[in-house]
């Protein structure tokens, strides 16, 4: 080839770089807009909660005023503060026994302590219910043992009430500050630790004055999420009749028949969370716990022998017993007892319909989710970020609250669309989205388009940089890289996105009660059905179904907290 041709070749190979970097800024503008516009529905719902909050219904709010807000507002905090305090106890506790002590059968309670996490809380409050009620076989046996007639004769707790409560929470709940307090002790310094050995401290002292305050931040964003998830449950305090912010909504919605209202009780439960979200944010911010150098070894561990080593099982086996195994047990006693009537009450139509609600909304998470990821990879900018931030919000909104929310805008579209329809044409469109499984899935996808983001903005951070310049200086737009490079590289993580989704879509219950379409039941709704009408046994299959699902990221997520140490080598 001549001198002359490479010259006469390298105008047009010019331009067509010039026409693809051109394309590819009009693409990631194009980008921009799509994740403005996901931002904007994402936070449609919030801004319908606090706009039609604003619509004046004096009568309705005074006789709230008057009779049950405050006692609303009191509960939600009591119960807010007992499980937060609870699961700080458990969660850290046995995280530091895990991480940093070697006694008989730690290996195992590192990823069983995780194993409560599956089940939900309306779950095991209706099976401990079934269990410690004046007719369960607890306070039978007792009754037998001492020869005691009648309650008058004996003293027994009250398993319904806001005790209760934050018993059941705090069982089900602790994993949350386990999990990132783990993480945060497997991240320390040996050196920082080996410092407090040399001082004289022993476990425990090094435990409260060094590794404590440098694991504080992911405490606290565990705590957070504690207290975010109580605040969004319905199943166990309408259960157990511990009137809260979240039952409130619900009383005045379906009991007053006043959306105006439900959105005003909406608004001060959103308060409430945005309050701890700045308060977390806050612990958080201005703070720095680096570590002092960047080398790690396996972490030294502290061998417990005799009364410690016992003591130290037992505080570790106890949450895992009483979490998991107790109301386990109790589910699959039923279901062995009592199969037959659940499966010819319907159990695989609902079964299906959960599996169809929760597919689609992890599938249309996702998908968005791999959207806004990887628009914030093409725009590193502060706008970009606050999109994204907003996009993911919903997870931190309790799920009544975006129900309403989301009723609003939906009921609003439907209303216009029928409205046209027969002005225009004579005919009614009816319901299309509200009152219908689209709805559902729309909640779903809000509420917990925050995991699936979070998933594959972390898997996208793993694909260098330079992957998409190379595909750029070879014409290929941002669809086209996304589709043929990332997609494929990030298979994993589109699969722990889908799947986390998923599991908690199966266990959502508030936003499907108050969302889904008439005579249309869930494993969720028809467990809670039969067991506020104290027929837990034939509600047992759908509810331990529910159970199983979720044990398979929960084990997934042992196992990537295992490997989040820098260093580990797989011991």
């Amino acid at each position: 080839m001549s001198t002359g041709e490479i010259v006469d070749r390298r105008p047009g190979r010019g331009r067509r770089r010039l026409a693809a970097f051109l394309s590819w800024r009009a693409w990631a503008d194009r980008w921009t807009l799509g994740a403005l516009v996901v931002a904007f529905i994402v936070a449609m719902p919030l801004i319908a909660v606090v706009g039609i909050s604003l619509k004046p219904q004096e009568e309705v709010w005074r006789h709230l005023i008057e009779t049950v807000l405050w006692r609303y507002i009191g509960n939600t905090l009591a119960l807010a503060l007992g499980v937060g305090i609870g699961a700080f106890v458990v969660g850290v506790g046995t995280a530091w026994l895990a991480t940093m002590c070697r006694f008989p059968g730690r290996r195992v309670f590192e990823w069983a302590l995780l194993v409560p996490l599956a089940v939900p809380a309306y779950v095991i409050a209706y099976t401990y219910t079934d269990l410690l009620e004046y007719a369960g076989p607890v306070q039978g046996a007792l009754r037998a043992l001492f020869g005691w007639a009648s309650a008058r004769d004996y003293w027994f707790p009250e398993v319904r009430s806001l005790g209760g409560a934050m018993a059941m929470f705090t069982l089900v709940l602790y994993p949350y500050v386990y999990l990132l307090a783990r993480a945060a002790f497997l991240a320390q310094s040996v050196a920082v630790l080996e410092v407090s050995r040399t001082l004289g401290r022993g476990p425990w002292s090094s435990f409260y004055s060094v590794a404590l305050p440098m694991a504080r931040p992911a405490i606290v964003v565990g705590l957070a999420l504690v207290v975010m998830e109580t605040l969004n449950d319905f199943g166990t305090v309408d259960y157990f009749a511990v009137p809260t912010l979240t039952l409130g909504i619900f009383n005045v919605w379906l009991g007053m028949s006043s959306i105006e209202g439900a959105a005003q009780l909406a608004t001060v439960l959103l308060i409430f969370v945005l309050v701890l979200i700045g308060f977390e944010r806050s612990q958080r911010g201005g703070r720095s716990f680096q570590e002092s150098r960047v080398r790690y070894k396996p972490l030294p561990g502290y061998e417990l022998h005799g009364t410690r080593a016992t003591a130290a099982v037992v505080a570790c086996l106890l949450p895992i017993l009483l979490g998991f195994v107790v109301p386990g047990g109790v589910l699959l006693n039923h279901v062995l007892s009592f199969y037959r009537e659940t499966l010819e009450s319907q159990f695989f139509a609902y079964a299906t319909n959960s599996v169809f609600l929760s597919g689609a909304a992890a599938a249309v998470a996702v998908a968005i989710a791999t959207f806004m990821a990887y628009a914030v990879r093409l725009r590193r900018s502060p706008v970009m970020r606050a999109m994204a931030w907003v996009a993911s919000m919903g997870y931190g909104v309790p799920g009544a609250v975006l129900a309403v929310g989301a009723v609003i805008p939906l009921a609003w579209f439907d209303n216009t669309l029928d409205g046209f329809m027969r002005s225009a044409f004579g005919i009614s469109t009816g319901l299309i989205l509200s009152g219908t499984v689209i709805a559902v899935i729309v909640g779903y996808v809000v509420r917990f388009l925050a995991l699936s983001f979070g998933t594959m903005e972390a898997g996208l951070a793993k694909v260098t940089p330079s992957m998409d310049d190379a595909a750029r200086s070879l014409g290929h737009g941002p669809l086209q890289v996304l589709r043929k490079i990332h997609v494929p590289m990030v298979r994993g993580s589109l699969l722990a996105a889908s799947l986390l989704v998923f599991v908690d879509c199966m266990k959502e219950l508030p936003m499907t009660l108050l969302l889904r379409p008439f005579n249309f039941e869930t494993l969720a709704t028809f467990v809670y059905q039969f067991a506020s009408d104290e027929m837990l046994e034939e509600a047992a299959l759908a509810a331990l179904t529910i159970v199983v699902v979720g044990i398979g990221p929960v084990i997934l997520l042992s196992a990537a907290i295992r490997r989040s140490r820098p260093g580990h080598t797989g011991d």
